[in-house]
């Protein structure tokens, strides 16, 4: 059973997934909108999410976090770019927009994220 096990696998051991996130992340910091899956747009918005309220704090401590989970030049661009824009919000920093075209390869659900 799966009671109280949240979050998806991808088909990945844990090392390759916190890298994958880790990229997607890194892609839509430096793009600010991607086009994804539907599933791993809805991933990629809680990590993405808790890397912004970081980012929010605007201490040492936070900027460390950031440059902790992502590449330095898109933990700089969280730290002194996005995350101000948002010091006046609660959350739901990001959107997710579900396509009605399926990709052609796969059928896989496409939907685009992108920031607020």
């Amino acid at each position: 059973m799966r009671h109280l096990k949240k979050g998806r696998k991808f088909g990945r051991k844990k090392g390759q997934r916190r890298a994958f996130l880790k990229a997607l992340s890194n892609n839509l910091i430096q793009k600010e909108k991607i086009l994804t899956t539907e599933a791993r747009a809805k991933e990629l918005r809680s990590f993405v999410e808790r890397l912004v309220t970081y980012g929010k704090s605007q201490n040492l401590a936070g900027l460390r976090l950031l440059i902790e989970k992502l590449p330095k030049s898109s933990a700089q661009k969280m730290y002194y770019d996005i995350a101000p824009r948002y010091r006046g919000r609660k959350g739901g920093y990001t959107r997710v927009l579900k396509h009605a075209k399926a990709r052609k390869g796969d059928g896989a659900k496409m939907a685009t994220i992108e920031f607020v």
